[in-house]
């Protein structure tokens, strides 16, 4: 026991240290002329790891680029360039030729001095992998400013010298405006929880409701942790039916006898064979977690946050997981490299004892990749980008390592068992069949994640909903034996599982197509786009914000003496569509919501750039740039109420003060009533 207690800790050692910070970079500025200056990134990459250069084709890689944020008095000359030591090879994953630099590298971007006074605000973004792992899209700041412009700024100071002075009755509105502007500067330059407020709206009411309430909040008890407890259950599960569903696959079911059979046939006695098999469970165990870990400590939350309504990575995730059905279907098989396989089987012949036994087990996981990579893939995919934690995807993979490992050790304890296991057969094709059509099915839920987040308008609700009619339609069909794939058997008959199993998939195909005409469709809520993309709808009863500004709908309510609910959502938010349908249709919370309340919707994750940006500093002294509307609404929430995940709700007087405590994701109506009414009550109190 000892050895492999030792063996994890050496494991997770590994892990740790093999993903510390793998990139560096540094900023620093040469004036080449009176009208030029150069900004030079300096990288250095630790061994084994490459950072992209400029060139990178469409659909590749993350390229090297520069981004502005704000430029005054200045402008761009060229594109960014990249320095020397720059290589170029045909990249296997991606299929194209790629530059990029290993060790060390170099980008310049110049810029051009027009005015003596010069302001520009930018940043380098780059992508760095190494031949297992990539770093998310990272950006590098920069500032370049200055009074120091060059002599084409004389004759505006000419112009200035020349124009009429101020008159003595004018000079006191002029001094306001100065003021006023010198105000404006200082609140976007140095921004806070309490300056953040006036850059979107003025006067003390707006300072008041951007105050933080955090204590306030706890002091009414506060339901977060027990809303994460349920989340990780959730995901757990969801990673264990997982893992128990990849063992139904051709990959994975032939090999648990033969696994099984051979531990108890060359131990020494059954219960050193029992001890093998446990030990082989539980090496699957730390490899898929290890897996997990590897996920968590590069990415981290607010990054996995970010990637859950990033346009490109649902894009790729879309992509990524029609491959995968298409893999399931038949078209192609996704295989690691047989010389992996081979490699690792070759040193597990080789060694004994527990490493032996270790080796085995990672075997198992890179022969079976072709049937357990598409679960694994869409299973991280999920989690990381709906699980609200970091931990989320290590917890992922605990739930699919155990379900995986279980019957290896089962059947160990109870060999008898073995005989009365189903035989390998066509089923376990149709296994993979039927997952295909899920993969492609809920490919379509990334594509509308990107599609809501940046408003493009290709996949609304009824389009979403006509495509997961026909999947499933076909679905039905093929479980019928309509459809054959190529590696089918040709069964003349349908046996009673997949009969019923037909069933159900048609009989939900016919249930989503009153939606085509605005059903609410509770079953799929969590997954179709948000009624309000609906062209056609018949049914008008749902339940939407009047506001989208917090501002806006806080000086509402306070010109009409009402409470306000604030709602932090989001639309890549799957949680929050379940509440909106199966919740806020009710006849008594939607009576509540549009009548008592002033309800306002806060998209955490809304890509509208704000008019300015705005640089806040954080819980730890930590400066966080905000550049979008859900920046500002994501910053609002977790430094006014202390709180980062969604959906969130909380009940506000007209001075921002909190009525009763926060509510996260619960479907039950009864207490969500409940939690409105003691808000009215509060209010009327105060």
């Amino acid at each position: 026991m000892k050895k492999i207690t030792l063996m994890l800790l050496t494991l997770c050692f590994m892990v740790c240290t093999a993903l510390q910070a793998q990139v560096s970079f540094s900023v620093s500025y040469k004036r080449v002329d009176p009208t030029h200056v150069d900004i030079i990134f300096k990288g250095k990459a630790d061994a084994g790891w490459h950072i992209y250069s400029t060139n990178i084709p469409a659909d590749g890689p993350t390229p090297a680029t520069f981004n502005v944020d704000k430029a005054q008095g200045v402008k761009l000359v060229g594109k960014l360039k990249p320095g020397p030591g720059v290589k170029t090879s045909m990249d296997p994953i991606f299929e194209m030729q790629v530059s990029y630099f290993e060790n060390s590298c170099t980008f310049t971007q110049r810029v051009e001095l027009l005015e003596k006074d010069y302001h520009l605000e930018g940043y380098l973004n780059y992508g760095a992998c190494n031949d297992e792992n990539c770093l998310p899209p990272t950006n590098v700041e920069c500032l370049v400013k200055g009074a120091d412009g060059p002599a084409k700024a004389a004759e505006a100071d000419k112009k200035e010298a020349e124009a009429p002075a101020v008159k003595e009755e004018d000079a006191p509105a002029a001094t306001e405006a100065l003021a006023a502007q010198a105000v404006d500067t200082a609140q976007v330059a140095n921004a806070d929880s309490a300056a953040v407020a006036p850059v979107m709206a003025s006067g003390d009411d707006a300072k008041m409701w951007w105050t933080p309430v955090i204590k306030e909040l706890q002091s009414f008890g506060n339901e977060e942790a027990n809303v994460a407890s349920k989340a990780w259950w959730y995901i757990f599960f969801l990673g264990f039916v997982g893992g128990l569903v990849a063992l139904f696959t051709p990959c994975v079911w032939p090999i648990i006898p033969m696994t099984v059979s051979f531990f108890l046939k060359r131990a020494d006695n059954k219960r050193k064979g029992i001890r093998d098999a446990v030990i082989y469970g539980i090496s699957i165990v730390v490899i898929y977690v290890a897996l997990g870990l590897i996920i968590t400590t590069i990415f981290g939350a607010n990054a996995l946050n970010d990637l859950s309504t990033n346009a490109v990575f649902n894009i790729l995730f879309f992509l990524m997981l029609v491959v995968f059905a298409a893999s399931f279907f038949g078209g192609f098989e996704i295989t690691l490299p047989s010389s992996w396989g081979a490699a690792v089987d070759s040193k597990a012949e080789k060694t004994t004892g527990l490493l032996s036994i270790f080796l085995m087990a990672f075997t198992l996981s890179l022969v079976s990749f072709s049937c357990t990579g598409p679960i694994i893939g869409f299973l991280l995919v999920e989690v990381s980008t709906s699980g609200g934690s970091a931990l989320a995807p290590t917890i992922g993979m605990l739930g699919f390592a155990l379900a995986l490992a279980l019957p290896f050790t089962l059947f160990a304890l109870f060999p008898a068992w073995l005989k009365s296991a189903p035989k390998s057969g066509g089923w376990l094709n149709m296994v993979k069949v039927v997952l295909g059509f899920l993969e492609l099915a809920f490919a379509l839920k990334f594509l509308s994640v990107a599609d809501l987040a940046y408003g493009w308008h290709i996949l609304d609700r009824e389009t979403f909903l006509a495509l997961w009619i026909v999947i499933f339609g076909l679905l039905g069909v093929y479980l019928l034996g309509g459809i054959k794939f190529p590696h089918d058997d040709d069964e003349t008959h349908t046996s009673v599982p997949r009969f019923f199993m037909a069933l159900c998939s048609l009989a939900f195909a016919v249930y989503m197509i009153p939606g085509l005409w605005g059903a609410p469709l509770k079953a799929v809520s969590a997954f179709a786009p948000p009624i309000s993309t609906q062209d056609f709808n018949l049914d008008k009863s749902t339940v939407e914000a009047k506001f989208r500004d917090y501002d806006a709908g806080m000086a509402y309510a306070k010109q009409t003496g009402k409470p306000v609910m604030v709602d932090f959502t989001g639309h890549g938010c799957v949680n929050c569509r379940k509440m909106e349908l199966a919740v806020w249709n009710d006849p008594t919370v939607k009576k509540m919501l549009t009548q008592d309340y002033v309800l306002i919707s806060l998209y955490v994750d809304e890509k509208k750039k704000l008019p300015e940006i705005i640089e806040v500093t954080e819980e730890g002294g930590t400066t966080t740039k905000l550049r979008t509307v859900g920046d500002l609404w994501s910053y609002l929430q977790r430094s006014k109420f202390g709180t980062n995940a969604q959906p969130f709700y909380v009940l506000l007087d007209n001075d921002g003060k909190p009525l009763t405590g926060g509510r996260s994701y619960d479907e039950d109506i009864s207490e969500y009533i409940k939690f409105l009414q003691e808000g009215l009550d509060a209010y009327q109190n105060k």
